[in-house]
């Protein structure tokens, strides 16, 4: 019994082995997991990946459905693309290799295996194309337009996904749509710009995008065309003789305008008489002309003139002669006008006092008293300082007002006097 157990139980485990054998042989071909969707840009390259279990004896073969083309057999390439190419890891991987993809190689592929009944599973190749502008399609690079007229750009482009095209100002100024309202980007292939004036002048970007990188731009300058116009900020200027002075004037153009000075009919050039200067920006221009050291033939009209091939315009500034500002009065000149001042008001309570021999030494008393209490107050004021009445009568009442009417004349008559 000893010897028989070890010799069966041999046999046993031999049966087995045979049999998980046999399994393995006759096990048909499965796929291990499904073929995943690659995206890859245009011109890199992909690999799609196809992963057998149990292929034994079995081919695998990769098949592009789009284009109804065998492209691979086991390890043997079909198609005489040579753009594809198949590789095996000896493992249960089959890797379908395409290099430089191009668009026709988009779409569904299918990986085979030839059992019967056939096998297969499909995965898909994306590929994906970053945005290219279509000039021959586009507005070109530099357009021209009258001011006030409606004008178009257009900007084209393909790529895959569909790009996006968007515009806005490369100066990073807002952009008027219809008259009506201001964006800073605004999206269409089609920018319509409506009775254009001069501030909408510059260039414009249309921006393609796709999510797709590099993002591609173009730079359409727009023109917009007028004729000159001139401001003058100082139209009336003066200045003393043997002085500098500047007049400027400012002008808008476009085209660019020819600006130049006229002084008695005469083209002013640059000299040691005159400088002359100008600012320019975009359709702006500012012009200033010094005149130095001013003399008398140098008063007058001067013209700022400024013409282009729609027009031209001038502006007028006349110059005149000032006297030179004089120099302010001493301060001991004042000190005597005061002292003259003083003096003056003495001599009115001695006039005061001669003024009225037949009353009584009251009063004159009584007014140089005043006087001398408030010299800086008006001598008429303190004249007559009226008693509190003790009679009611009217001739009293009129006694006391004819002494305060002469001292009043008698001021009135000194001081034209003095």
């Amino acid at each position: 019994m000893t010897r028989r157990g070890p010799c069966r139980n041999l046999a046993i485990s031999v049966i087995q082995i045979i049999t998980i054998i046999c399994q393995v042989l006759t096990e048909e071909p499965r796929f291990s997991e499904p073929i995943p969707n690659v995206t890859v840009a245009l011109g890199r390259d992909a690999s799609l990946p196809c992963v057998v279990e149990h292929l034994g004896t079995y081919k695998v073969a990769w098949i592009h459905i789009d284009r109804q083309m065998i492209l691979t057999i086991h390890r043997h390439v079909i198609t005489r693309l040579a753009r594809f190419s198949v590789s095996h890891d000896n493992a249960m991987t089959w890797l379908l290799h395409v290099s430089q993809v191009q668009q026709e190689d988009r779409g569904y592929y299918m990986c085979q295996v030839n059992t019967n009944p056939m096998i297969s599973q499909v995965g898909y190749l994306q590929v994906v194309v970053p945005p290219n502008i279509l000039d021959e399609d586009s507005t070109q690079s530099a357009v021209a337009v009258r001011e006030n007229q409606n004008i178009s750009l257009v900007c084209k482009a393909d790529g895959f996904p569909t790009p996006k095209i968007m515009w806005r100002r490369e100066d990073g100024q807002p952009i008027s749509v219809d008259r009506r309202k201001k964006v800073t980007v605004y999206e269409g292939d089609t920018l319509s710009l409506q009775r254009i004036s001069r501030t909408e002048m510059g260039a414009y970007l249309c921006i393609a995008t796709n999510a797709v990188p590099p993002s591609v731009s173009k730079r359409i300058i727009v023109d917009v065309e007028f004729s000159p116009m001139i401001w003058v900020p100082n139209q009336l200027v003066g200045a003393p003789a043997g002085t500098d002075v500047t007049v400027d004037c400012h002008t808008e153009a476009h085209p660019r305008a020819i600006s130049y000075w006229v002084y008695d009919n005469v083209m002013v050039l640059p000299t040691k008489k005159y400088a002359i200067n100008t600012e320019e920006n975009s359709y702006r221009a500012h012009m200033k002309l010094t005149v130095r050291n001013l003399q008398t033939g140098d008063f007058g009209n001067y013209r700022c003139i400024s013409k282009n091939s729609l027009g031209e315009t001038e502006g007028s500034i006349r110059l005149y002669e000032i006297p030179m500002p004089s120099t302010s009065p001493k301060a001991t000149e004042m000190k005597s006008n005061a002292n003259k001042e003083s003096v003056r008001r003495v001599n009115v309570s001695r006039s005061v006092s001669r003024a009225e021999p037949g009353a009584g030494t009251e009063r004159p008393s009584v007014v140089r008293a005043q006087l001398d209490r408030a010299p800086d107050r008006d001598v008429a004021h303190h004249v007559f300082q009226p008693p509190h009445p003790r009679h009611v009568s009217g001739s009293r009442r009129l006694h006391c007002w004819r002494q305060p009417f002469l001292a009043i004349i008698v001021l009135v008559h000194v001081d034209l006097l003095v």
